[in-house]
């Protein structure tokens, strides 16, 4: 909210939704005053401003889009419960302010396909996808020969292969660079995050799967570049900040001013970048199988790597059983075609439910 904050006469803030932080929904409805607020995960309203109509669960989030009919929809709710708010935005023609990937893992062809129909507009606000978007602007596409996404690695780049069953949670919170929420960072961790970047590069981008390629580059300075047939590379450099992506999309197709320090290429002199390596990360190919195997096996991965990861933020799974179990449900099935956002949410209930069983047995085994 501290860009919108920072430039009132540009925005006004139509909607506000959150799942459980009543105080935060309070706290921010006070200081924006919306027309609609949403708690999507309690029916208990909080104390809102006089004229703000309160909608609770995730029907309520629908129905509280319809309400305010706002211009842009920033959608940055967490994992496949995001799905339905993408799918309105695009139906409906607007402007999709994209935060929430798992959308496009999990529907990426329904979604898009929706957009082409309505002249929706998705505007990446992930920082890799937001650099390459940047760095295609006024391209020709049949100019790319490929796309790099960055990565920092984690916090168990250099961390001893042999000690992973060890992670705690602890360890894995404890990003080097970016400051995210658990199951984001989690997913940086184990690199799961990326595989998704991967499927939402293919979905955005319209890209093949060999023009995709993902290096670690610890200093998360240069969020992505573009390679061309020419051989020119551009890349987009910035500090590790959300809310320069966050300013991009907002104020698009304009720049709006940053008030923060900005990248400062003295100071950041020294840069790396690092081949992946897929025993570390096996999640890095398994987003290409994913991606080989089409239909809905990008709902199952998404949903699947919930249950895993929650399963490892509660202390009932090890660190490297995420990835397994992660891979067992996308690997031993037969994909099916996604035609519609059911489709998408049906096969997201069986990724849901092979995972959980895993998880269980995992612990059995144990």
């Amino acid at each position: 909210m501290q860009v919108v904050t920072e430039h009132p006469e540009q925005f006004e803030v139509a909607l506000l939704a959150a799942h459980t932080s009543a105080a935060g929904l309070a706290a921010a409805a006070a200081a924006h005053r919306p027309a609609v607020a949403c708690l999507t995960g309690s029916d208990s309203a909080p104390e809102l401003p006089a004229g703000t109509r309160f909608f609770a669960g995730a029907d309520g989030l629908l129905a509280a889009l319809d309400a305010s009919a706002p211009d842009r929809v920033l959608n940055a709710i967490t994992g496949a419960a995001g799905l339905a708010a993408s799918a309105w935005t695009l139906r409906t023609g607007r402007t999709l302010l994209l935060a929430n990937k798992e959308s496009l893992v999990a529907a990426g062809p329904f979604l898009m396909g929706l957009a082409r129909q309505t002249g929706a507009t998705v505007l990446p606000v992930d920082s890799e996808h937001c650099a390459v978007f940047q760095c295609l602007h006024g391209e020709n596409p049949r100019a790319v020969r490929r796309i790099w996404l960055t990565a920092s690695g984690g916090p168990f780049r250099e961390r001893p292969l042999d000690t992973f069953a060890a992670v705690t949670t602890d360890e894995a919170l404890r990003h080097p660079t970016w400051n995210m929420g658990p199951r984001i960072t989690v997913g940086s961790a184990t690199m799961m995050n990326k595989a998704f970047e991967v499927l939402e590069a293919h979905w955005l981008f319209g890209l093949a799967s060999n023009a995709i390629e993902v290096v670690v580059h610890p200093q998360s300075i240069v969020h992505s570049m573009v390679e061309f047939c020419d051989g020119s590379m551009l890349a987009q450099c910035g500090v590790p900040d959300m809310r320069v992506p966050i300013r991009y999309c907002l104020g698009h197709p304009e720049r709006l001013p940053a008030t923060f320090e900005p990248f400062d290429p003295v100071r950041w002199r020294n840069l790396e970048f690092l081949p992946v390596d897929h025993e570390r990360y096996p999640s890095i190919p398994l987003a290409y199988d994913v991606l080989r195997l089409g239909g809905d096996s990008g709902a199952v991965l998404n949903a699947a790597d919930e249950v895993a990861t929650a399963a490892f933020l509660a202390g009932s799974l090890p660190f490297p059983a995420i990835t397994d179990i992660v891979a067992q449900a996308v690997r031993n099935r037969v994909p099916r075609q996604i035609r519609s956002l059911q489709d998408a949410l049906d096969a997201d209930a069986e990724g849901r439910r092979a995972a959980t069983a895993a998880v269980a047995a995992h612990g059995v085994a144990r």
